[in-house]
């Protein structure tokens, strides 16, 4: 009896050393970096950062445009009814009617070279035209205080930030998915060693109860025996219940249903192999610490915005007309002009002023964003190290608790069968065994999540480190189409 109990405890100890070394069915088994490669190329969250980025290529051309001559075609026709009078009179007589007897003229003033004694006529004109006209205005700005420029730049810079945002989202992705892949293993090898636990004590129930039957136990020891079991089939239904959870996250972030996993290993070589080193790379070199940097200068280009309101203004203004029928006498009429325009801002209220200095404040914002930025990347390589260089240490001494832990139970098995334990030591050496095996399952997980959550700090948990077996994808191919488009509505991929 005691040897099969043996049996099943030695099967729990290589099952669990098999989870976490990677000796089961490993040609059948999917790979961490496969794994990853799927989420890069699958994950909603990433796909939606990619489409941001693309939205802020395109304020680049929108900056441009003003470099570029906006033109406007007009065109008006309609009906227009004209009625007019014009006053008809005599012919001028070339003297003065007014007699100097004093006859009193009767329609007219005296002196005026017009006969008065003649009838005076209103002639009345109505008649309807319809006026028809076309016409081409072309506008092209030539000085603008340097805001198009600057626009530009700041627009270039919120270009390179969205990328390094995009960086940021692909390594929490990455980072997320070697998470969850390394949870399911973890939680499948858990729920191995509680199952196999929970057969270790049934046998132990089973023995105990014939010992009863023979007088060689009490009923207490099969009460704690019985005990002991129903703690286990909790502990093995609670670890079925998080492997349930932990595949749940798989399909969130990897897009499939987990298989058969191959356990995964650290990436330590790709790290920096100082604390120091680690600490330089990651406020250099952390994505979140470089898209900071690129808002510092779209804040500083902002501020050379404002004050280029300040600046006067140059415009050329062409344009061409042709009406027709434009009344009653002129049947048809071409114009043409080329104006410079010149404006020169000299008092808007205050708006301008008030815009500058709000620029200069949002710029000493991201400056101090940028501090705080850095801060934090340095805290988080300094945590993760500590977490590193922990975990290495539970490893080792778990390994050594699993070891000592089976040599302690064979011992007390031993000890029992001749009288010298009782079965609540038995069954204290088992759960001592199970609490070793878990420790030890834990604290692999935590190393090999712990490398990843290295790489996320100093800013190199990338698909291109990482060599994963998919494309990858560059921003740089959708800004150089549509950098310098002049028109179009369908975007590069045809929608």
């Amino acid at each position: 009896m005691a040897g099969r109990q043996g049996r099943l405890a030695t099967r729990a100890v290589t099952i669990a050393a098999a989870a976490i070394m990677g000796t089961v069915g490993q040609a059948a088994a999917d790979t961490l970096l496969r794994a990853l490669a799927q989420a890069y190329q699958v994950n909603p969250q990433l796909n939606a950062q990619r489409a941001i980025v693309r939205q802020a290529d395109e304020g680049v051309p929108q900056a441009l445009s003003d470099y570029r001559p906006r033109v406007n075609a007009n065109a008006g026709a309609g009906n227009q009814f004209t009625s007019q009078e014009s006053v008809v009179g005599p012919a001028l007589t070339g003297s003065d009617p007014c007699p100097s007897a004093g006859r009193k003229p009767t329609a007219h003033r005296c002196g005026s070279a017009v006969d008065i004694a003649a009838p005076v006529n209103t002639q009345k004109d109505r008649y309807w035209t319809a006026p028809r006209s076309v016409g081409i205005t072309a506008q092209q700005k030539l000085f603008d205080g340097f805001q198009t420029a600057n626009r530009t730049r700041a627009a270039e810079s919120n270009v390179f930030a969205a990328r390094e945002t995009l960086r940021v989202i692909e390594q929490t992705v990455l980072l997320d998915a070697a998470t969850v892949y390394m949870d399911v293993v973890r939680d499948t090898a858990i729920l191995e060693v509680q199952r196999s636990n929970v057969r270790v004590l049934v046998e132990t129930l089973r023995q105990t109860r014939g010992r009863f039957k023979l007088g060689e136990v009490t009923k207490t020891d099969v009460a704690q025996a019985e005990a002991q079991l129903a703690a286990g089939q909790s502990q093995m239904l609670r670890a079925d219940s998080n492997l349930t959870t932990s595949k749940a996250k798989y399909r969130r972030v990897i897009g499939s249903n987990p298989g058969r996993l191959e356990p995964g290993l650290p990436v330590d070589h790709l790290s920096p192999r100082t604390l120091a080193a680690a600490i330089d790379v990651a406020v250099r070199a952390n994505p979140s610490v470089t898209a900071a940097m690129y808002g510092v200068d779209v804040a500083l280009l902002q501020v050379k915005v404002s004050e280029g309101a300040l600046y006067p203004t140059v415009t050329l203004l062409g344009n061409v007309q042709r009406a027709h029928d434009v009344n009653g006498v002129i049947s048809g009429q071409s114009s043409a002009s080329v104006l410079l325009g010149v404006t020169v801002p000299l008092y808007q209220g205050g708006a301008e002023y008030s815009t500058i200095r709000q620029s200069k404040e949002a710029l000493a914002q991201r400056r101090f964003d940028l501090a705080i930025t850095r801060d934090q990347a340095r805290a988080g390589v300094v945590q993760v190290w500590g977490e590193i260089q922990a975990t290495k240490a539970q490893i080792q001494a778990a390994q050594e608790q699993v070891r000592t832990s089976e040599v302690a139970l064979k011992g007390v098995r031993m000890e029992a069968r001749l009288g010298m334990r009782t079965t609540l030591d038995v069954l204290n050496a088992q759960q001592a065994l199970v609490n070793a095996q878990v420790s030890l399952v834990t604290a692999q997980h935590d190393r090999v999540v712990g490398s990843y959550d290295l790489l996320f700090a100093v800013g190199r948990l990338s698909p291109q480190t990482l060599r994963l077996p998919t494309s990858i994808y560059d921003p740089v191919v959708h800004y150089q189409q549509v950098r310098d488009a002049w028109g179009g509505v369908r975007t590069p991929d045809g929608r």
